[in-house]
């Protein structure tokens, strides 16, 4: 009696293990199913990125900093490789102001130190809008008039609006004081007197 009750014990031991195994491969051939359909609907991620539509405008809204009455707008157009720059500014005192694409996006700060440094994702030195080496965001100067307004035009092939060298989501500062474009490593234009994020735009 007590072999059979053991031979009995061994095969049902036996068969639940034939069980289990059959439940984890039935599990494993519906996770494949699955996976695989959503792969066929939702397609690779190349077919992804070329259904995202091509950016090719940008615009930034400038705020005064604490303490100062600076504002006004900066546009971004896509003109075959390079980005056109137009920008319309007011409330400045005249003459020459820095005027920067710097890292972050976050104007929150009420100095505006909160954008961080110059946009400069190659790690280059300081330096003017037309020189060899310098950020991506050296725009060079805004230069205002006798009444406080500024108007700038400018072609840049080093801004992007996606990739490494992307604005998109990024800050412009306008400096109290000029950029000398020398001098490392913002080129010594003072306080920040207006802030704005580069937003993508119709």
């Amino acid at each position: 009696m007590k072999k059979k009750r053991l031979g009995f014990s061994w095969l049902l031991v036996a068969g639940l293990l034939i069980f289990v195994s059959a439940c984890n491969n039935a599990s494993q051939r519906n996770s494949g199913q699955e996976e695989s359909g959503s792969v066929n609907a939702i397609g690779t991620t190349a077919q992804l990125e070329s259904a995202v539509p091509t950016i090719n405008k940008a615009v930034c809204v400038l705020h005064p900093t604490e303490g100062n009455n600076v504002s006004g707008m900066v546009t971004f157009t896509r003109e075959g490789s390079a980005i056109k720059v137009v920008a319309h500014l007011q409330g400045l005192t005249p003459g020459k102001h820095g005027f920067h694409i710097h890292e972050l996006g976050d104007c929150s700060a009420a100095d505006g130190t909160s954008t961080g440094g110059h946009f400069n994702p190659e790690n280059k030195k300081h330096g003017g809008p037309t020189d060899s080496e310098r950020h991506v965001g050296d725009m060079g100067n805004i230069e205002a008039g006798a009444d406080g307004t500024a108007n700038l035009e400018l072609s840049d092939a080093l801004l992007a609006f996606s990739g490494k060298h992307s604005i998109i989501g990024r800050a412009i500062i306008v400096h109290a004081g000029e950029d000398d474009l020398t001098s490392q490593p913002t080129g010594a234009a003072g306080a920040r007197v207006a802030c704005g994020v580069i937003g993508i735009a119709e």
